[in-house]
């Protein structure tokens, strides 16, 4: 079983940066693909992005060219670095580790206004 913890989240600005991390409590956190999700109020939770074990990252269209996920093996730790934010990217940040039901944070708030 792996635990992780968000952190990161706060309020920026339309146009502002964030980096969330994710701290994960075992080694083998690299040996798992891992993903930011998000959620908004009232909507499901979607895809934000993921890197696997081997670093191949992939996007949501809607965050491409903005957002940038990576991991750091030894730390075990993921991150997401959020560029160029909007209002519509507001949402609570979860990280997962692992495929299918995996494992899942508590999550961090993002809010995007001026």
């Amino acid at each position: 079983q792996v635990q992780l913890v968000e952190s990161g989240g706060g309020l920026v600005q339309p146009g502002g940066s964030l980096r969330l991390s994710c701290a994960a409590s075992r080694s083998s956190f690299r040996l798992f693909t891992m993903a930011w999700y998000r959620q908004a109020p009232g909507k499901q939770r979607e895809l934000v992005a993921s890197i696997t074990v081997g670093g191949s990252t992939n996007y949501a269209d809607s965050v491409k060219d903005r957002f940038t996920i990576s991991r750091d093996n030894a730390k075990n730790t993921l991150y997401l670095q959020m560029n160029s934010l909007k209002p519509e990217d507001a949402a609570v940040y979860y990280c997962k580790a692992g495929q299918a039901a995996g494992y899942w944070g508590q999550g961090t708030q993002v809010t995007v206004s001026s």
